[in-house]
C-alpha cells in the first residue's frame, strides 16, 4: 500500500518538475527592463504570469512559509494545505475533475489560496499572513513587469488572451 503511495507521489513530483519554468529562465537578469508604457507593462504582466504560473506560486507559498517559521503550528497546517496544493494543482497532468464537471485551474487555484488563507487565519496568525501574501504578490508582480517577454517560447493555449492580442514589442494591443 505505501509502495503506491510513494510511486504516485514520485510521478507527481517528476510532473512538476515538467511543468514548471526553468528558475534560470525565470530569474534572468539580462531579460530585466523598464517597460515602455504602461500597456506594455500590462502586457508583460499577463504574459509572464501566463508563462511562469507554477514558479510564481512556488514564491508566495515560499513566502508565506518563511512567515511561519516561528509558529509551529501554523507551519504545520500550512504543509498539510501545501500537500492539498501538491495533489490537487501541482500534480496534475490533467484537467481536475468532479462529478463529471471539468474545473478550471484559475478555480482550483482560487479556492486552494482560499482554503491556504483559512486555515491560516483560523490558527490566529493573520497579521503574518496578509503582510506575506502582500509581499509575496508585489514581488511576483514586480518581477513579472519588470521581466521582458521577447525571449519567451509562448503557446496560445497558454495565454488568457489566446490570439486575440498580438505580441506588439512595444506593448500596444492590436485585435488581429
Amino acid at each position: 500500500m505505501s509502495g503506491g503511495f510513494v510511486s504516485r507521489f514520485t510521478e507527481a513530483s517528476q510532473s512538476v518538475m515538467s511543468r514548471r519554468r526553468p528558475w534560470g529562465e525565470l530569474l534572468d537578469p539580462t531579460a530585466l527592463s523598464i517597460p515602455s508604457s504602461v500597456s506594455d507593462a500590462t502586457t508583460r504582466l499577463a504574459q509572464n504570469l501566463t508563462h511562469f504560473r507554477f514558479n510564481y506560486t512556488l514564491v508566495l507559498l515560499l513566502v508565506l512559509f518563511l512567515s511561519l517559521i516561528y509558529h509551529p503550528i501554523s507551519m504545520i497546517v500550512f504543509l498539510l494545505v501545501f500537500v492539498a496544493w501538491h495533489f490537487l494543482y501541482f500534480s496534475r497532468d490533467q484537467p481536475l475533475t468532479l462529478a463529471g464537471f471539468t474545473i478550471d485551474d484559475r478555480f482550483v487555484v482560487v479556492a486552494l489560496g482560499v482554503v491556504t488563507f483559512v486555515a491560516l487565519l483560523l490558527t490566529r496568525v493573520w497579521v503574518n499572513v496578509v503582510a506575506s501574501t502582500a509581499i509575496g504578490v508585489a514581488v511576483v508582480c514586480l518581477h513579472a513587469v519588470f521581466r521582458g517577454t521577447e525571449d519567451l517560447v509562448t503557446d496560445d493555449r497558454e495565454s488568457p488572451y489566446g490570439t486575440l492580442l498580438s505580441d506588439d514589442p512595444q506593448g500596444n494591443y492590436t485585435i488581429i
